[in-house]
């Protein structure tokens, strides 16, 4: 049977032109037209239990390829509970389109089924939020949305799909927009040299970028800026700031500067608002970002001491840095000092090496991690997840690899296991590591099913604790030992869980069998779960001794 090109059409048309190739969704009445011309369009749905995890999906998606990341979900409350995960997004500048069934435009007001506010809702915390007023606009709306996701700092978008707009028939002559590409933001090259030769000029000059810039091509070419400037480049997207493990004892390092780019990077609590001790209160701050209000909000911390400024988006003026740096003579006056602050990431405490639990059938954070490093060596493109609470911190701490998804600036926990389910797609031939806490687990423990079903294998490292360490240490610490409340969790088998739905599960105990638990959850090709026992310490703070 044949029917007439409707909304619908135009819609997943359009994404087909913009080079989406797959949909993160789950189903429900509004936008069941989706649905059914997806059937005759070379665009997989991939169908998850929650509306949350398919947005977290998308973000972990956008972060990996470069590419928008496509969410779909019905309208009202389902529209509710994805919205939630747009703030993950938008703190981590991940381009996601989040894609929202709505009621009718011509029902509107009169108390449709489901009817909401949604643009309004979702408009805090994304770019742009809008309603697709009819079927001929669908393609330009949904242009507009990816232009705006990918353009200055990236960010989710959301776009409400009225069934109206959906089912009726699409009379417009072309639907493909010309363009779904970012719109640049472009650095001067001469403000570019004009930076650099500020940078070049202090003593211990350093350029932090945002998180936008700390995946995929992005983060190579903030590797080239270093090597071509002799300036160190250092990324910045942990919700610990200063304090991010993974920076190790960066914060000693921040502290000496005397002048800083800031390339994308807001000043914002992970800055310490750029007051002392965290950075000298003689620091010199340039800027670079795509959004004006950064470099006012900057002069209100600074005040005097943010000495330039320049409107462009962080892309473009990587780009035109790396241009100046290449350009003119690369200076050897800063290589003790970037030697100094790359050894500062890279330390960890000796002791870590023989760090254990004097809790029987428990072991040290450090134990149940260390051995996941051999794995994610094993391949160039291996991806290494870490969801907040002290375990996320941990394993930020203790492993790396070539593709790393965390929870961001934003410091929300929850996300792991639909980021783990993304990441496979996104990277079919790579071990994926997924870290996270106990509680964590319990977010979006469905999403196994989904693993399952869609044969995503992938190893998840639960460090069970039996509690919400994080608040735990923060109530152990302000308060005291007598006023612990609200913060114990059952030490729940959740390998067993996971084995439940199909996939493979095992509970370890002892430090020596993590190495064989790891191998064995590898190669079953299945979803894992490895449960391992911990000791519930608090997240490390890592700071190099004198003369280390």
């Amino acid at each position: 049977m044949t029917r007439s090109r409707n909304g619908a059409d135009a819609l997943v048309q359009t994404l087909g032109a913009a080079g989406v190739k797959r949909i993160f969704t789950l189903s429900g009445n509004h936008i069941m037209p989706v649905f059914d011309a997806c059937v005759d369009a070379r665009i997989e749905l991939v169908h998850v239990r929650h509306e949350a995890a398919a947005v977290h999906m998308a973000d972990a998606w956008a972060r990996l390829t470069g590419e928008v990341g496509v969410a779909m979900v019905t309208g009202g409350p389902g529209h509710a509970n994805a919205v939630s995960a747009l703030y993950t997004a938008s703190m981590a500048e991940s381009p996601v389109l989040l894609l929202s069934g709505h009621a009718p435009n011509n029902q509107i007001g009169m108390g449709a089924f489901q009817e909401m506010r949604q643009a309004d809702v979702a408009e805090p915390l994304a770019k742009w939020s809008a309603t697709v007023g009819s079927a001929d606009a669908m393609a330009g709306d949904v242009g507009t949305a990816m232009r705006i996701a990918r353009s200055g700092r990236p960010g989710p978008v959301s776009l409400g799909l009225p069934t109206d707009a959906l089912e009726a028939a699409c009379t417009a002559q072309t639907d493909t927009p010309q363009s779904f590409d970012a719109i640049a933001q472009a650095l001067d090259a001469g403000v570019a040299a004009s930076l650099l030769q500020r940078l070049r000029a202090a003593q211990r000059p350093l350029i932090l970028t945002g998180p936008a810039t700390m995946m995929g091509p992005a983060l190579a070419r903030a590797r080239e800026l270093e090597a071509a400037s002799g300036i160190p480049v250092i990324g910045m997207e942990s919700p610990r700031g200063v304090a991010d493990p993974s920076l190790g004892a960066f914060a000693q390092m921040l502290a000496q500067a005397d002048c800083i780019l800031l390339l994308g990077k807001r000043v914002d609590f992970t800055l310490k608002f750029g007051k002392p001790p965290a950075i000298a209160a003689d620091c010199a701050f340039l800027q670079v970002d795509a959004d004006a209000p950064e470099l006012e909000r900057t002069r209100r911390a600074v005040g005097s001491r943010l000495e330039a400024w320049a409107l462009a988006d962080a892309a473009s003026a990587m780009n035109a840095l790396l241009r100046a740096a290449m350009a003119s003579a690369r200076s050897p006056r800063h290589g003790s000092w970037t030697r100094d602050v790359r050894d500062a990431i890279a330390y960890r405490p000796e002791a870590w090496r023989t760090a254990s639990s004097a809790l029987d059938g428990r072991m040290h954070p450090v134990q149940a991690l260390a051995p996941v490093q051999q794995l994610l060596d094993s391949h160039p493109d291996s991806v290494l997840i870490a969801d907040g609470g002290e375990i996320g911190q941990w394993a930020q701490a203790c492993l790396h690899a070539p593709n790393r998804v965390v929870n961001g600036v934003a410091g929300s926990i929850g996300a792991a296991l639909p980021f783990a389910l993304a990441a496979r797609l996104a990277r079919p031939d790579a071990p994926v590591v997924t870290v996270m806490g106990d509680g964590t687990f319990g977010f979006h423990t469905a999403e196994m099913d989904t693993a399952v079903r869609y044969r995503l294998p992938f190893i998840a490292v639960v460090g069970n604790d039996a509690r919400w360490n994080a608040e735990y240490q923060i109530q152990l610490r302000d308060y005291g030992k007598d006023r612990l409340i609200g913060c114990e969790l059952l030490p729940a088998r959740y390998d067993a869980v996971t084995a439940a739905f199909g996939g493979f599960g095992k509970q370890v105990t002892d430090p020596a069998q993590v190495a064989p638990a790891i191998d064995e959850a590898y190669r079953s090709g299945l979803p894992a779960c490895l449960n391992i026992m911990i000791e519930g310490f608090p997240a490390p703070t890592v700071s190099r001794p004198a003369g280390a």
